[in-house]
């Protein structure tokens, strides 16, 4: 069975003017995402990344060009309708995690189905499950402070995945944790990603990208390079009680 597009980008550009200044960002960026990818975005700093990060998160609209997510074109939405987009089907994990400082782990995953108005006992069931999912079961009701960087992150993780979306996008989520966290991070990642999920992770670390199964690379704006992940690491799990091993 032929797997569905995800997210599919043709021909995008992305200027920003200040003054008569012109600064060309992306220049004819065309891709394509499949349901189920694990993709690592690449790049050194002023590459367009970020940029094209913003755009897939529908933080940010294409300057011309035609962004589609799961069918629906988000280049042509409305401020509100980019907003439904964003909490529906878009997951953000952030380098800075991004997480309300005196408000428990269960409440800050809890948080974006609030704004979606379900149910109080819905939301507190699928907290649990979640922190579960990422080890943080007997932290759940510590406040971010509590926690070491790494566990922050997990929350984040989980956070992320609260209204099942389309896509898990992750910017640079590695970035401000101690490499033994990142690991515990990572391993995350490549389970959710073995279940099905779709994720889109930044970075600029080459040992976080060779964890992806394809890395796209960008200079200048424009893709320079978009192959399959050879050098694969793998991770081993123990399915029964979605512990990592």
């Amino acid at each position: 069975m032929q797997q569905k597009t995800s997210i599919k980008i043709n021909h995008l550009y992305k200027t920003y003017k200040t003054a008569d200044i012109e600064t060309k960002v992306l220049m004819d960026v065309s891709l394509q995402i499949d349901k189920g990818e694990y993709v690592a975005i690449m790049g050194p700093s002023g590459s367009g990344k970020s940029t094209l990060m913003h755009i897939i998160g529908a933080l940010d609209l294409p300057t011309s060009g035609n962004y589609f997510l799961d069918g629906e074109e988000v280049s042509k939405l409305s401020d509100d309708q980019l907003a439904e987009i964003r909490n529906r089907k878009i997951g953000f994990v952030f380098q800075a995690f991004n997480l309300l400082a005196r408000t428990s782990a269960i409440e800050n995953v809890m948080l974006p189905m609030d704004y979606a108005e379900i149910a109080d006992e819905e939301q507190r069931n699928r907290a649990e499950k979640l922190l579960k999912l990422v080890d943080l079961t007997d932290r759940m009701y510590h406040t971010p402070n509590k926690l070491s960087g790494g566990q922050q992150q997990r929350v984040a993780v989980a956070r992320a995945l609260v209204m099942n979306p389309s896509i898990i996008l992750a910017d640079e989520p590695t970035g401000n944790i101690a490499s033994d966290q990142a690991e515990e991070v990572i391993a995350i990642f490549q389970k959710l990603n073995d279940q099905g999920n779709t994720i889109v992770m930044i970075t600029h670390e080459p040992d976080i990208a060779e964890h992806a199964k394809r890395i796209i690379n960008l200079k200048d704006g424009k893709i320079i390079s978009d192959k399959k992940n050879l050098k694969r690491h793998l991770f081993k799990f123990n399915k029964k009680d979605h512990e990592i091993i």
